[in-house]
């Protein structure tokens, strides 16, 4: 294990000691100025009577150093301290999509109304930042693995009264072929008043996780001739030659989303109108 040894006592220029504090927070990123070392809080540990922080660089590896003087912050020398540990909060409980906790009341039986998305990696997200939202409301949340037959599976949910339908859908811009099925669908007898199509811009699910939460400044750019996917994976240095690679790497990405301020606002409206629609009173 490597440690940074730069400490106050390193330092005692008065200068030095003006400089502004940052406590290590998971996910901050720094930079370590003797190693060049760049990397995002992922913990912070007392060893030895010290504070020891890990930084996890874009590739997943760790090092770590010692709390103190040495560091940069957006290209500029700060003093790195103990994170805030903050007082419990005052007010209600929030979920993870930022409303109100509902405690003391069990899931409910799960209704006739469905959410659907495109994929596994979608439902997986809507779960952890909606999951305790959805549970109150006994709404379910259903993988199609693609909408190329999305008007067939309509047809067969038999959208109605009391049994409505949501569906999000990836990239769902003008004139492509997202919207035509959507367009499809929209005419379909019983569509109108009882499903709601809605999307977001991205090519995948995983844009919609904000390029700060992950410790970029942007996604990386992919050519039209790579699977995006494996783009991603291979632009970020992370195993990308097999579908368990992509599932792992899937899971690093969840691993950052803690709440809805990790995601794009595009996708949290889209989600959250679904929600409103599904859970309106119609009666």
């Amino acid at each position: 294990m490597s440690f940074n040894t730069w400490g106050p006592q390193d330092l005692s220029a008065p200068a030095a000691r003006a400089l502004p504090t940052v406590p290590a927070n998971h996910g901050v990123v720094l930079e370590d100025v003797q190693t060049g070392w760049v990397g995002a809080v992922v913990r912070v540990e007392k060893s030895g009577g010290m504070h020891i922080m890990a930084l996890e660089d874009r590739r997943g590896k760790t090092k770590s150093f010692q709390l103190g003087y040495g560091f940069l912050l957006d290209g500029a020398p700060v003093q790195v301290v103990a994170p805030e540990v903050r007082a419990a909060a005052k007010g209600p409980a929030r979920t993870a999509s930022g409303s109100v906790k509902v405690t003391g009341q069990r899931a409910q039986v799960a209704k006739a109304s469905r959410i659907w998305v495109e994929g596994k990696h979608d439902a997986e997200l809507v779960e952890k930042v909606w999951g305790d939202d959805l549970r109150v409301e006994g709404i379910v949340v259903e993988p199609l693995h693609g909408i190329d037959d999305l008007a067939g599976a309509v047809r067969a949910f038999a959208p109605g009264q009391g049994r409505r339908l949501g569906v999000l859908v990836d990239h769902l811009v003008p004139n492509s072929k997202e919207s035509r099925i959507a367009d499809e669908v929209m005419r379909m007898p019983g569509a109108r008043n009882n499903v709601l199509i809605v999307g977001h811009p991205y090519v995948d699910v995983w844009q919609a996780i904000k390029p700060s939460t992950l410790g970029i400044a942007a996604w990386p750019t992919v050519p039209r001739t790579v699977e995006w996917k494996v783009g991603i994976l291979t632009a970020f240095g992370w195993p990308h030659e097999t579908p368990l690679d992509v599932a792992m790497g899937w899971k690093r990405l969840l691993g950052s989303v803690r709440s809805y301020a990790d995601l794009e606002p595009t996708l949290l409206g889209r989600v959250e109108e679904v929600i409103d629609f599904l859970t309106a009173d119609v009666s």
